[in-house]
């Protein structure tokens, strides 16, 4: 079993529920905890009542650390600074032996397992962002991207995720300043800080709009295990931005087609639970690709 947590609110929803989707399509053995951060986000999760899922709801796990930090924070830098105290509340609250932090914005194309697995006896997994060398942000974003991220519950794990916590909740907001940049440029130097961190080498895990450039998908050597969409926004009129990234046909053919598409059908059944969204159900998807934008 395979333990796994996310956060999001309703504006995420058909995202998160894209990549719990796709988790599941891959994944036999799991279970999600989901950190609901509205409560028509809680509501519309609880209707679906979907397997393999707890939803844990904002007002259950804001500490009164985080509550002191929150009107100083946008919505975002908020998620930021959450992001280890959901964490942290999922071991310590499930007695989880591991868990896996995963962004709402990722989606498997095969099991994430994998990934874990490669960690071995390390009690930390981080992931880089593995920017290409022309187009290098690691100074200022961050060596290290927070979007799959596993620590162990022993005292490695614990005594990384702890320091983390504690400096998200200290400082964590969208702007670099002073070496630090939201969450994860705290992660730059956690593998001489901490006891066991492990760095991902699968290249399968974490393909990105900011990487995909350095890769031939047609002669890949790897399984591809989960993409990021990053910046991918859902416009009213069910429009899709995709984000201001160079993306050739081929990359939009793989990865943002599929997606976009499993997006669009989420939002057709959203509509039926709960009408949150602004999709039309008698619509079909228009692809403009060389455009930032898709119409549907």
């Amino acid at each position: 079993m395979y333990n796994y947590c996310t956060l999001f609110d309703s504006s995420y929803l058909t995202r998160g529920l894209a990549m719990y989707e796709s988790l599941s399509r891959h994944s036999s053995s799991f279970h999600l905890y989901v950190f609901s951060f509205d409560n028509d986000c809680t509501n519309t999760l609880n209707k679906l009542a979907l397997p393999n899922i707890t939803i844990i709801p904002l007002q259950d796990f804001e500490s009164d650390e985080l509550l002191r930090v929150k009107s100083d924070r946008s919505t975002a830098e908020y998620c930021w600074t959450c992001t280890p105290s959901v964490i942290k509340y999922a071991i310590d609250h499930y007695n989880l032996p591991e868990c896996t932090y995963l962004d709402a914005d990722i989606y498997f194309f095969s099991d994430p397992s994998v990934l874990i697995t490669e960690m071995g006896d390390k009690s930390v997994l981080i992931t880089e962002h593995r920017y290409p060398s022309n187009k290098d942000l690691s100074e200022t974003n961050g060596k290290y991207c927070v979007q799959f991220i596993t620590f162990k519950n022993n005292n490695d794990g614990m005594t990384a995720l702890n320091w983390w916590r504690e400096k998200c909740i200290e400082w964590c907001y969208a702007r670099f300043e002073d070496g630090k940049f939201g969450d994860q440029k705290y992660l730059d130097d956690w593998t001489t800080r901490f006891q066991g961190v492990h760095v991902l080498k699968h290249l399968g895990g974490g393909m990105a709009p900011w990487n995909i450039q350095q890769y031939n998908l047609k002669s890949l050597n790897f399984d591809i295990i989960f993409y990021h969409f990053h910046g991918v926004k859902l416009l009213p009129r069910n429009r899709v931005e995709l984000g201001g990234y160079r993306l050739s046909e081929n990359d939009l053919q793989t990865f943002y087609e599929p997606y976009i598409k499993h997006l669009f059908s989420i939002g057709v059944k959203l509509n039926k639970v709960n009408p949150l969204t602004n999709y039309n159900p008698t619509q079909r998807p228009t692809w403009h690709w060389k455009s930032p934008i898709w119409l549907y």
